[in-house]
């Protein structure tokens, strides 16, 4: 909205106006309004949500300290999805294809969270919603994610290398540059770059050219299941998930401005996407909105995030490092929501095949997901979150170093 007036303004010769055309200004805007309402109006959500005894319901693991946290609020994921969506249609470009998808994100994964939530703790049904119901909005997700990605004409990436200096430099639009494709970052290797036709190595080139979306369709159908699943896991612990989801934004909203800048996206021999630097104002929100629910949510939590947040958070992930062409780069990235998903299949997968090789279920773990391990262990929760936050940071440098390293 502010963009728009800014716009206005601007045109009518206001002086200070152009300031709104600015991504880098916007972005802090962004941020900050979100930081607001998450705190301000956070504290009034959480009050609703005791006043409504909308609280956790803890199931006895044998875990210290857990039990004392029953009946603290949760679904507070509706102060993170208000802290992300107000402050986007204020600050960003509405009619951005990208800021589009993030939105539909935002609030197709929340809805489905709040579902999930509602069943739990207001029904009292604490299978919540279907496992099955889950899977198909992810899909859906994905699917109309990827659709929009193949069929849009805004979604393009421009090939730097066919753009003349002068044009790089001045930013001419150069639509016989654009790029309708599969193709993505590769990290690690020098031409820095692959197409899912790829995968399709036993079809003729013309076939794996003709067929390639389907594979990358696919893909992001995978990426969103995988990565709000693993969102959902990693939120065990008090601050786990929102801080760790907070480094990842930030690493997300830098490889957006270069990916969405010509010259640095020249300089590094990435894709320069057009029209993605936009995304730097979603992402300001999103960061906002963890930072400011982190306020509430560090140790010892005063709400809980819910199915609301974490499926939320985990789809906005995704979707983001997709439309930005680093999905490639989630295993790093994402490391801290990989390693908690892979923790639970191993520990499930072990305890079945144990029992019925030996006829008695072994584990890997003491408990799954892995931070419930580290706890089995007398490790303080406050200890694990902060080293997980640790770790969390290094992977986002070594996902910034990919960059460069080829």
């Amino acid at each position: 909205m502010f963009y728009y007036l800014g716009e206005f303004l601007y045109d009518m010769g206001v002086p200070g106006s152009g300031l709104y055309q600015y991504i880098t200004v916007r972005a802090a805007l962004t941020f900050s309004v979100s930081l607001i309402i998450s705190i301000v109006y956070g504290k009034r959500i959480i009050r609703i949500l005791q006043k409504k005894q909308i609280g956790e319901t803890i199931r006895d693991l044998g875990l210290e300290g857990q039990l004392e946290k029953t009946g603290t609020p949760t679904m507070g994921g509706i102060i993170i999805i208000a802290s992300i969506v107000i402050p986007t249609l204020l600050f960003a470009k509405i009619h951005n294809i990208y800021i589009i998808l993030m939105l539909i994100t935002t609030l197709l994964m929340g809805t489905i969270g709040f579902i999930d939530d509602y069943i739990k703790v207001l029904k009292k049904n604490k299978k919540g919603l279907a496992g099955k119901f889950k899977i198909i909005g992810q899909v859906s997700l994905g699917l109309m994610v990827g659709l929009t990605m193949w069929l849009h004409p805004g979604i393009v990436i421009r090939d730097t290398t066919t753009v003349q200096e002068t044009a790089i430099v001045s930013e001419i639009d150069t639509p016989q540059a654009d790029l309708k494709t599969t193709q993505t970052n590769v990290p690690f290797f020098k031409n820095n770059s692959g197409d899912y036709k790829g995968l399709l190595f036993f079809l003729s080139d013309k076939n794996a050219e003709k067929w390639s979306w389907v594979v990358f369709i696919a893909v992001v159908i995978f990426i969103v299941t995988a990565v709000s699943n693993g969102a959902n896991i990693t939120d065990g612990l008090d601050g786990l998930a929102t801080g760790s989801s907070a480094i990842m934004g930030v690493t997300l909203g830098v490889l957006a401005y270069l990916s969405g800048n010509i010259i640095y996206a020249n300089y590094l021999n990435i894709f320069y996407i057009p029209e993605t630097g936009e995304l730097v104002v979603f992402i300001a929100s999103f960061i906002g909105a963890m930072v400011g629910f982190l306020w509430y949510n560090s140790y010892p939590a005063q709400v809980f995030m819910g199915d609301t947040g974490s499926l939320t958070i985990g789809g906005i992930i995704a979707v983001y490092a997709v439309l930005i062409r680093k999905e490639l780069l989630i295993p790093v990235l994402c490391g801290i929501f990989l390693i908690e998903n892979l923790s639970v299949i191993m520990q499930v997968s072990y305890f079945k095949y144990t029992k019925r090789k030996y006829g008695e279920g072994r584990r890997i773990f003491l408990m799954s997901p892995l931070h419930h391990h580290y706890q089995k262990k007398n490790i303080h929760e406050s200890k694990i979150v902060t080293r997980f936050w640790i770790v969390g940071l290094l992977l986002a440098v070594i996902t910034i170093i990919t960059l460069k390293i080829r």
